[in-house]
């Protein structure tokens, strides 16, 4: 659902996802809505105008009279169309699209910060607005049946806006139905009417541990599941089916069956984002080329059936593509329960790779044991021994974990290295999405004088960037169990916690608050950076928030001063609350001491360049530099970048890395006109900040 109002000459737009747009006009006027545009929109409204200004994007130009495709020069070279009817895709955080006819100008301003579309005169603009993260349609019953949750899971993919190569764009396949347990098997007409047989089967066995290892591959394919029964006469193993080809392809059974799964998710997902490069989305894709060695024809496959395109990725051997695959971004780890078939939506939506969880005891130097009492935040060696509370204790597994940037747990025990989530942190995510706001609210609370460095900084951060989005800013110092207490259960956005963590809860200045008192949480997210916060956290997920930032034990008081810093530094920039916090506990030793509870891949705000970017720095010999660009998001999947740097020609897909040898002076540039998170001789710098120390 898109809203929007006008303030003048300038447009503003929210979705039901907190994102938002501001486009801002010349003259501009209002003149209608509802007009045709050859784009799939949610929202379109028709302006008069002759300068349209939106934030920093990828920008494209296709002329509707013929096969004409322009992009504009990411190095900052502006673009003129000729006469002619156009539809200009602008990629912001909200999709949008501009119909019009005549010629136009599009350029980038000089700090690269927006983008301007101009045109000789006024002339009428048809504006197309289309959500990227939309909320689910309907809700599928299920009983306790494998049979039955096969043939939920064959509709989740009713979503998706169409079948060709372009529902690897996030923004073409849509939220799937939620799933609620029943007596029955419950699948609303609305749903039903929505689904497209895709001419591709999955045959399972009839347990969850196969149905849930096979969930996101036939999600992807929008394939129809179903359960072995005693008909089958030729045998119980997995098959994949595409009975218009001949195909029946046997698959492994489990554990392998996670493997087969992958691969060929993977395999399929890739090239369908080679193959949709010759639609109207296309883009000058670095990949492409793998089309023509495998001597794959991009049109035929564009233009084929799921059915027939699956058929010819089939005869594709796996190793001939393996060292081009992006890296997969995210894997969860469900244990196979009904009770976790709520959570599959939530799920493939971020099209997640699904593993029957495992774990092994953790060795003894894989965590390492620290005896400084005196310097721990919490610890017995406060200043007169005031502060003797006794911090709690977390026994942490070791996860087997699979290839994938991002991991997730839906299991018991606590696990290193994953965010461990819940089914009510991803149905509270959607709870959040009913509230309104013109600006991100965000509360700092500082309940021990000793933390003030932390407390300094963060919200000296948290201001700054406020002056750059709508962001509001609240400081609150030594409050009691009453006063915090009211913070959790008010409506703010991010809630950043600084002080002490003990068995009872969180201290105040008279006595501690445990999570578990709260009537409700209504903070959004939240980080506890507290000894040994992790219970508490895990209480404010069942109370209501989405995710949040906790530690399993003690942890250095300058070590929680680095990793609050840096998290507060890339969470009000668009990263999630999991990537913000991994890259923050880079800057420690004992990083695994800080992890994520709830859902994970949840963003507090959207990144001024839409996909939050990291750059490693090498320095090389002559005063030259390797800059190394990390583009990846585990909310927008099927995604592509452009880096900003001189020599940059294509696009990349997100989760391959691009590589580039620059000087000095082509550095200095790259950071002054990048909004990019930095790794630079060993350390995390924000880019604009590094390039004030090497300038």
């Amino acid at each position: 659902m898109i809203e929007w109002a006008t303030a003048g000459e300038t447009l503003h737009v929210m979705d039901t996802d907190n994102a938002e747009l501001t486009v801002v006009g010349s003259d501009l006027s209002v003149v209608g809505s509802g007009r045709e545009i050859p784009r799939p929109v949610d929202e379109t409204i028709t302006v008069t105008t002759d300068e349209l200004r939106f934030p920093n994007a990828v920008v494209y130009a296709f002329a509707l009279g013929s096969s004409a495709r322009y992009e504009l020069d990411p190095g900052g070279e502006s673009l003129s169309l000729p006469p002619d009817e156009y539809v200009i895709d602008v990629d912001t955080e909200i999709k949008s699209y501009l119909r019009f006819s005549g010629r136009a100008t599009i350029r980038k301003t000089d700090d690269f910060e927006s983008i301007v579309v101009s045109f000789p005169e006024p002339i009428r603009v048809i504006v197309g607005l289309r959500s990227r993260h939309e909320r689910p349609a309907g809700t599928i019953t299920v009983p306790d049946s494998p049979a039955d949750v096969a043939t939920a899971i064959s509709h989740l993919a009713s979503s998706y806006k169409t079948t060709s190569p372009d529902r690897t764009y996030p923004t073409l396949r849509g939220h799937p139905p939620l799933i609620e347990f029943g007596d029955e098997l419950e699948i609303p007409e609305g749903i039903r009417s929505e689904h497209r047989e895709s001419g591709i089967e999955f045959v399972v066995p009839p347990n969850y541990e196969s149905l849930y290892a096979t969930a996101s591959l036939a999600y992807y394919l929008q394939a129809t599941v179903r359960t072995t029964n005693s008909d089958d006469i030729v045998g119980t193993r997995p098959r994949l089916r595409v009975p218009d080809q001949g195909v029946e392809r046997e698959l492994s059974p489990m554990p392998g069956l996670e493997r087969d799964v992958e691969r060929l998710l993977r395999k399929t997902f890739f090239l369908d984002c080679l193959a949709r490069n010759v639609g109207p989305y296309g883009t000058q894709l670095a990949e492409s080329s793998l089309l023509d060695v495998l001597e794959l024809d991009a049109e035929r496959l564009y233009d084929a059936t799921p059915a027939t395109r699956l058929a010819t990725y089939l005869d594709v051997p796996y190793e001939a593509v393996e060292h081009r695959l992006p890296e997969w971004h995210l894997a969860t780890y469900v244990a196979p329960e009904y009770e976790n078939a709520e959570t599959l939506p939530f799920l493939l939506d971020r099209m997640s790779l699904l593993y029957t969880p495992r774990t092994s005891e953790l060795e003894g130097q894989e965590l390492i044991e620290r005896s400084l009492t005196d310097f721990y935040r919490g610890g017995n060696g406060s200043p007169g021994g005031a502060h003797s509370g006794q911090v709690a204790s977390v026994d942490i597994v070791k996860p087997d974990l699979r290839d994938a940037r991002v991991h997730g747990w839906l299991a018991d025990g606590v696990p290193i290295d994953v965010f461990k989530s819940t089914a009510t942190a991803y149905h509270n995510r959607l709870g959040y999405l009913e509230r309104s706001s013109e600006s991100t609210s965000i509360c700092v609370v500082l309940n021990d004088p000793e933390m003030a460095g932390e407390h300094d900084d963060v919200a000296e951060i948290y201001r700054r960037r406020s002056n750059e989005v709508r962001m509001d800013v609240t400081v609150e110092e030594g409050l009691t169990r009453a006063e915090l207490a009211t913070v959790f259960e008010s409506e703010y956005d991010f809630v950043h916690y600084i002080g002490h963590c003990e068995t009872d809860g969180l201290r105040c200045t008279d006595g501690t608050l445990s999570a578990s008192s709260l009537e409700q949480c209504s903070a959004q997210t939240f980080f506890l950076n507290a000894c040994g916060s992790y219970y508490e956290g895990m209480e404010l997920i069942e109370k209501g928030s989405v995710a949040g930032a906790v530690t399993f034990r003690k942890v250095l008081n300058d070590h929680a001063i680095k990793v609050g810093s840096t998290f507060a530094k890339l969470l009000v920039r668009g990263f999630s609350i999991e990537r913000a916090l991994r890259l923050a506990r880079r800057r420690i030793m004992m990083g695994k001491d800080y992890a994520v509870v709830g859902d994970g891949t949840h963003s507090l705000t959207q990144s001024d360049s839409r996909l939050p970017t990291t750059i490693t720095l090498e320095e090389l010999e002559s005063d030259r530099y390797l800059a190394t660009f990390d583009c990846y998001s585990t909310r927008a999947t099927g995604s592509y970048y452009v880096p900003h740097t001189t020599g940059s020609e294509y696009a990349y897909l997100c989760g391959n890395e691009s590589s580039f040898t620059l000087d000095r002076s082509e550095l200095l540039s790259l950071l002054k006109e990048t909004e990019s998170s930095v790794i630079y001789d060993g350390d995390i710098y924000w880019s604009g900040e590094l390039w004030s120390r090497l300038v």
